[in-house]
């Protein structure tokens, strides 16, 4: 079945856009991949829906500035489609579109997950870019497992699994996803993926530089490369409880913005200091659910904006003691995974297959999940 993934993380960075061929329990093909970024603007806008989105406790609720963000969001949305469409028009027979929304609120302890995007509007976009009768579209994919007592999150590990059937070494095996907050997938052999969040990756280091330079990110991680660790205030921020909770876990982005501006220090930092030890948070983060799987992983692949930093990577090898490849560099695709892996649930879902595990997300048992809008 010819899928479309359509992802917006938590760097909110832009719009992924990724097509697969798949039956949601083997990828057949990669078809083409594009990410279309958003502007200042936008990003500004879903920044302050961020901010209110921190007061709400219905997540169907949209107050304030989420209303527009919404409605902006699911702009943003079609653009990218009719972009993706234009440039590769023998896809516009896409069976199914996966939309994941924006995250602005994530509370599994409260069973409360909020991600903004009109999915109605969106199909009836998508209807008229391909024409009738148009694609299924499958979106709210972490609500019914937040509803059944899971973290929501993560939900990509199943296609971690489906991906890693593909390698010649079968595990143990940990995948790095590196967006606005770490997550990762620890595969071995044919046992249950066990997933967590791990803590922030891009989101702090980005709104750090976004605030000392007005750049939204640590390009290359030249600022981080260039300053020095400070191992006394990385002590303290791993004195955060989460650290020492077993899997499974997840975060919200700014579950860590207070912890880090009482306890880092970073007013007192050279720009180039405070990316290097925020650089260094998240490779310690990771290094600390080694502790809570069943058997230490031989390989790390990483994954997300993050991959691309290369400070980031050197600081993940020496932190963990694993070799650390990029999923470019197996096969996969660093920039894509995620989109991808939002069209492979949008098929399981179509087909009523389980989209989290206890093992991943802690949900009782195996799950499915998702809203479908079928063709009118």
């Amino acid at each position: 079945m010819k899928a479309i993934g359509l992802m917006s993380g938590t760097s909110l960075d832009g719009v992924d856009v990724a097509l697969i061929n798949t039956d949601g329990e083997t990828v057949a093909s990669f078809g083409p991949a594009s990410t279309y970024p958003y502007s200042a603007d936008d990003r500004a806008l879903f920044v302050a829906a961020l901010e209110e989105a921190r007061a709400l406790t219905d997540r169907d609720a949209r107050p304030g500035v989420l209303a527009a963000a919404e409605a902006r969001l699911t702009e943003r949305h079609v653009d990218a489609l009719a972009a993706f469409f234009a440039a590769h028009p023998e896809h516009r027979d896409v069976a199914v579109l996966g939309f994941h929304g924006q995250t602005v609120l994530h509370r599994p302890e409260i069973r409360l997950t909020v991600q903004i995007g009109d999915g109605a509007a969106l199909a009836r976009a998508a209807r008229t870019l391909t024409g009738p009768p148009g694609p299924t579209l499958v979106y709210d994919l972490r609500a019914a497992d937040v509803a059944a007592g899971g973290q929501g999150a993560p939900l990509v590990p199943v296609y971690h699994r489906a991906l890693a059937r593909g390698l010649a070494d079968k595990g143990p095996l940990l995948v790095l996803n590196l967006g606005g907050v770490a997550n990762i997938t620890a595969l071995d052999g044919d046992a249950d993926p066990i997933a967590c969040d791990t803590g922030p990756a891009n989101a702090l280091i980005d709104d750090f530089m976004k605030a000392r330079t007005g750049e939204p990110l640590d390009r290359d991680g030249a600022a981080a490369a260039a300053g020095r660790v400070d191992e006394a205030a990385l002590g303290r921020l791993l004195d955060h409880p989460f650290f020492a909770r077993r899997p499974p876990k997840s975060l919200d982005r700014n579950e860590f913005r207070a912890w880090v501006e009482g306890r880092a220090g970073l007013d007192a930092m050279r720009t180039e200091d405070g990316a290097a030890t925020l650089t260094a948070l998240t490779a310690a983060c990771v290094a600390a659910v080694l502790a809570h799987l069943p058997r230490r992983p031989r390989r790390l692949i990483a994954a997300g904006g993050g991959a691309h930093n290369p400070t980031l990577l050197r600081m993940l090898g020496e932190r963990l003691g694993l070799p650390v490849d990029t999923a470019d560099a197996v096969g996969w695709s660093t920039d894509a995974l995620e989109a991808q892996a939002f069209a492979f649930l949008a098929v399981r879902a179509l087909r009523g297959l389980p989209l989290s595990f206890p093992t991943t997300t802690g949900v009782p048992a195996p799950l499915t999940g998702g809203r479908i809008i079928a063709p009118a």
